[in-house]
């Protein structure tokens, strides 16, 4: 099997210094919103200055350079043991090179392993089988603050008069966007999921942040669902980092799972504004970064 070693490394400097183009776009967009002297504007203003920065200079994002987490699309051909090998050793030498802060520590003991490998779930790994001989590797780097004003729901909650229908999904959205209170680095995006088990809702929350940021829901009423909580997420005032303004939540992206009848499950994944995210795609010998 060939060694992609090199194309990893290149993968992770990538996601971890230069913010998607549609991110930064939403970022000017919510700063030409708000109101000139007010502190969203400065905040923004410093978040995008860290941005151009950081991508002129090939320097981590965030110093919390996040959790690796890898969704593979990979042919029969691939050895997927090999490839988790050669995605390992791309996690230390990104390390080694600055591109990642090290953030892996013991569960219990707190102390750093130094290159950001732990055991089975860091670097995170999601792997499924193409049908194709393209091989493709998303990439999504999740900050622990985010991660951390993340939150699970099981409808119906009669404290949210929430029940279990889209109405009980907005409701839950919204509180756990108002519970966070700008922590976790906002304005950042949502990524939500409807049903699963506790287990699978979560996973699927995450998964969701795959899709581009600008694109629209098949499902015509997630679709109307993902504008509306956004939309009303950005009248609760809580404005970047917390400080009060207009722009709490940059967008929204809904994805459902197949539930049993006694759970109704809404699971609710904060991405910060730092939305790190890019794809490799390998083609014969060709490879492509989006």
């Amino acid at each position: 099997m060939r060694d992609y070693t090199n194309e990893l490394l290149e993968l992770i400097r990538l996601t971890s210094t230069n913010l998607p183009k549609q991110v930064e776009d939403r970022l000017k967009a919510a700063l030409a919103n708000e109101e000139p002297g007010s502190a969203a504007q400065a905040a923004l203003e410093t978040i995008l200055k860290n941005v151009a920065m950081t991508r002129k200079n090939s320097t981590p994002i965030c110093q919390d350079s996040g959790t690796p987490i890898f969704y593979i699309h990979a042919p029969a051909f691939i050895d997927r043991d090999e490839l988790t090998r050669q995605i390992r050793t791309a996690v230390e030498l990104a390390t080694k090179q600055s591109y990642l802060r090290p953030n892996a520590v013991d569960a219990l003991t707190g102390t750093n392993t130094g290159n950001n490998l732990g055991d089975d779930f860091f670097p995170t790994i999601h792997f499924q089988t193409s049908e194709t001989d393209v091989l493709t590797i998303d990439l999504l780097l999740k900050g622990g603050g985010c991660e951390n004003v993340g939150a699970q729901y099981s409808l119906p909650d009669d404290n949210l008069k929430a029940k279990r229908d889209l109405d009980g999904v907005r409701r839950a959205a919204l509180d756990a966007v108002y519970q966070a209170q700008g922590e976790g680095c906002s304005p950042g995006f949502l990524g939500i999921a409807i049903g699963g088990d506790r287990g699978t809702s979560y996973l699927a929350s995450k998964e969701v942040f795959l899709r581009d940021p600008d694109d629209k829901n098949l499902n015509a009423d997630l679709d109307k669902l993902e504008d509306q909580i956004t939309t009303e997420a950005n009248q609760l005032g809580i404005g970047p980092m917390g400080f009060g303004g207009k722009s709490t939540v940059l967008g929204t992206k809904i994805k459902t799972a197949h539930r049993l009848p006694a759970s109704f499950f809404v699971t609710i994944s904060y991405m910060c504004w730092a939305y790190r995210r890019h794809k490799m795609i390998i083609i014969g010998a060709k490879t492509i970064y989006e």
